[in-house]
């Protein structure tokens, strides 16, 4: 089935005898067992599995092309995991360009117990030179956050599995509709559900999709089950019913995201816009070859300085100031505010994401923002 069809039926997994079209919501937290001890539902207690966290999995595994899905309750529980999993003392290759909360853990979670490098993953060959004997993990993000670059998925996957290193790629900025990294050769795909997935900034969550069901996995779904951190069945209900629109919200988020996009670069008050669906773009192939289209995030500098950047993030007025995006209405944020002193983003960078507004009602609300 192709992915507009799978989204709206792959999570129909529950069969009642009321005949429900929409599968309901299962609050249980522990099962029935027969006489034998064994639990005829599937299910035995609710943090290790839920009819509507099944659902959800199965779902998004389908639309990755993965054999197996591992849902969380927020999208750094899924980081948070896959480096817990790692043997102590393995090393990891991540992007220079990498979200912050997924660095923060690096550098101070995992800090006396990994080894990691941040790198910039455009240059290959400054990945194959900054390899360990110990590396055991590459982390990607593509579309990176909030630089929108682009990583060769496939490139890096060769580069990987020549070295017999676990290549996992965050892929929140795109969702399964608008990239399939597991196609392109990696092994674990990463997306806070948060996001896209749950399309109406309402519900909390991650989600990892692997390839194969080999000993890292188990590891994964380990600490999920046995960690505990799981979303609850109401919120995996709610994914799986944004799911059912997300291949259609796509393709308006990636329409306005277009248009918006084209109204910056001509604007003069903008210095640059960091879009992979422009022709100026530096990866702009290499998105055109991994990606069905460029989606609804991007970001643009403005001309001034940070005062001057101020001044435009505070004169909106259909645009939500806020952290997050992927939602049905568009959100602007200045990130390095929200990073911190230690950020290398640079301090006139505003990040948005383009919801489903009228298109000429967010070029409006910019224009006049930024005049």
């Amino acid at each position: 089935m192709k992915p507009e069809t799978l989204a709206i039926h792959a999570s129909n997994l529950v069969k009642n005898t009321t005949g429900d079209v929409t599968p309901p919501i299962n609050l249980s937290t522990t099962f029935f067992r027969d006489e034998h001890g064994g639990y005829p539902g599937g299910h035995m207690y609710s943090r290790v599995s839920n009819p509507n966290r099944s659902a959800l999995e199965n779902t998004v595994a389908k639309l990755e092309y993965g054999k197996d899905a591992a849902a969380f309750a927020s999208g750094n529980n899924c980081g948070l995991s896959l480096f817990q999993a790692l043997r102590p003392g393995s090393h990891i290759l991540a992007p220079d360009d990498m979200y912050w909360g997924i660095k923060k853990q690096l550098l101070t979670i995992f800090n006396e117990i990994l080894e990691f490098d941040f790198v910039d993953q455009t240059d290959l060959n400054l990945i194959k030179s900054s390899i360990k004997p110990n590396t055991q993990l590459i982390w990607i993000e593509t579309p990176s956050n909030p630089l929108l670059k682009i990583t060769d998925i496939a490139e890096i996957a060769k580069i990987a599995k020549a070295h017999q290193i676990t290549l996992a790629c965050d892929s929140t900025f795109a969702s399964p509709i608008l990239q399939n990294p597991i196609l392109l050769g990696a092994d674990i795909v990463m997306h806070s559900s948060t996001k896209y997935l749950g399309g109406h900034s309402d519900i909390l969550g991650g989600i990892l999709v692997t390839a194969r069901k080999d000993e890292l996995w188990e590891k994964i779904k380990n600490i999920q089950q046995t960690g505990g951190a799981v979303p609850s069945p109401f919120d995996c209900y709610l994914l799986c019913r944004s799911i059912k629109t997300l291949a259609y919200r796509m393709k308006g988020h990636c329409e306005n995201g277009r248009l918006v996009a084209q109204f910056l670069v001509n604007h003069p008050k903008v210095e640059a816009v960091f879009y992979p669906g422009l022709e100026t773009h530096p990866q702009h192939e290499i998105a055109k070859k991994q990606m069905k289209d460029f989606g609804g995030m991007m970001s643009f500098l403005v001309k001034g300085d940070a005062e001057a950047t101020s001044k435009v993030v505070n004169k909106v007025k259909l645009f939500a100031q806020a952290t997050s995006l992927g939602g049905v209405e568009s959100l602007i944020e200045h990130r390095y505010s929200v990073e911190g002193p230690d950020s290398k983003t640079p301090k006139n960078l505003l990040r948005i994401s383009v919801g489903l507004e009228h298109v000429d009602d967010i070029i409006a609300d910019l224009e006049q923002a930024l005049g």
